[in-house]
């Protein structure tokens, strides 16, 4: 069997010293290294790298006249799709490490991105303490903050670098291969306002399934659909679609245009519903857009403000959630919950809002053609245990017709 190598990729026209360091230290380590040169100022032929630039550059598209072009940035983007194809092809990859600043970030990132789940994948970067999803995007890359600019070895450099080096190490040294499940796996959407929905759930189908959950803060649902494009789900149960409210209404959890994209095509079980989309997510108060100043704001902790969602704005999701489900090719059900869709849209709650959940569940009736959803409405509200086992048969029943 091919032995397995820590790759150290970045460029060496700026920041071969760095690559270098981190080299020497995994091979301290025990480890078999590679250096990947991804400089575009030149072709790397004369730098201390395992792999120069000019190597990496033939894995384009284009050829190396696509990469070297002279312009920074069509350079770096290029040499960036270079990458993603060079380090998917390495069979010998037990892990990879890469470092920079926004640009030398953004010519790595989507390689590590591209890579399979479980691969270890480390990141220094300048931008690690900002807002990382980017970069990291629905992969499983671990990002370390640079402290100072990746200019230059410094003792608090040389610290970050040791770690992060030493982080790598460890995890390819120590390589876990989880036994694949013997069980259907089942995605699920939780938000903390619908966890009890879920938990429910969860107990109902946990003894003959796997279920798998995943927090609705944008990310987590694109890496939902990402398992599912994959294959790598038998079913789905989204019962918490708030994503599409942040989308629409200019929230920090979107998960964008794409939301729902991937079970259009995807035959498996479909279980939707309307599980806090009546709240939009911001930052700290101070963050809220000042169109929103006026609008029932909820500290739901100093660091998020939810803002509950008018009947215009439910109408809005229910027209562009149904357009969705028109386009699905495979059965699906929608389940709603007419007492309310969040633990904060419940009776005494401060989001409770009859006919703003009426607005939704009109438009979606009216706007839902497709034959193959059936919407179902409820009189319970998403946190109550009937609701759960209502979401439990549908699912179950839904499986059997497809399976059929």
């Amino acid at each position: 069997m091919t032995e397995k190598a820590a790759y150290i990729a970045g460029t060496f026209d700026t920041k071969q010293n760095e690559i270098l360091f981190v080299r020497d230290l995994l091979k301290t380590c025990g480890l078999k290294t590679i250096t990947v040169d991804l400089g575009t100022s030149s072709d790397g032929k004369n730098s201390k790298a395992d792999i120069p630039s000019i190597d990496v550059a033939k894995m384009h598209p284009g050829g190396t006249n696509a990469v070297f072009t002279g312009d920074r940035g069509t350079a770096v983007a290029a040499m960036a799709e270079a990458f993603k194809l060079f380090l998917a092809d390495r069979s010998d990859l037990g892990g990879v490490i890469g470092f920079g600043g926004s640009g030398g970030t953004a010519l790595i990132s989507p390689a590590f991105q591209n890579l399979p789940l479980g691969i270890p994948k480390v990141i220094v970067s300048t931008m690690a303490s900002g807002n990382i999803a980017p970069y990291v995007g629905t992969s499983d890359i671990s990002m370390i903050y640079s402290i100072t600019d990746i200019s230059g070895l410094n003792p608090i450099l040389e610290q970050i670098l040791a770690n992060a080096a030493h982080a790598l190490a460890g995890m390819i040294k120590n390589s876990y291969t989880p036994k694949p499940s013997s069980k259907p796996v089942i995605g699920m959407t939780m938000f903390g306002v619908t966890t009890k929905c879920i938990e429910q759930v969860k107990s109902h189908l946990e003894p003959d399934n796997l279920c798998l959950v995943f927090h609705a803060t944008g990310t987590g649902g694109l890496t939902l659909e990402k398992l599912v494009a994959d294959g790598r789900l038998s079913g789905v149960i989204d019962a918490t679609t708030t994503e599409v409210a942040d989308h629409l209404m200019g929230g920090i959890l979107s998960a964008g245009e794409g939301r729902l994209e991937q079970f259009i095509q995807a035959n498996i079980p479909y279980i939707g519903s309307c599980g806090a989309i009546d709240m939009v997510n911001f930052g700290a108060r101070s963050t809220v857009p000042g169109k929103y100043a006026d609008r029932l704001l909820y500290e739901h902790n100093p660091q998020i403000t939810l803002m509950r969602t008018t009947a215009e704005e439910n109408a809005q999701m229910g027209k562009w959630i149904g357009e969705k489900l028109n386009r699905f090719k495979s059965p699906a059900r929608f389940l709603i919950p007419e007492k309310g869709f969040s633990a904060l849209d419940a009776e005494g709650m401060a989001f409770f809002d009859p006919d703003a959940d009426k607005a939704f569940i009109d438009a979606l009736e009216n706007t839902v053609s497709n034959p193959m959803i059936t919407i179902i409405k409820l009189p319970y509200h998403i946190n109550d245990p009937e609701f759960a086992t209502a979401i439990t048969e549908n699912y179950k029943d839904l499986s059997n017709e497809i399976s059929k």
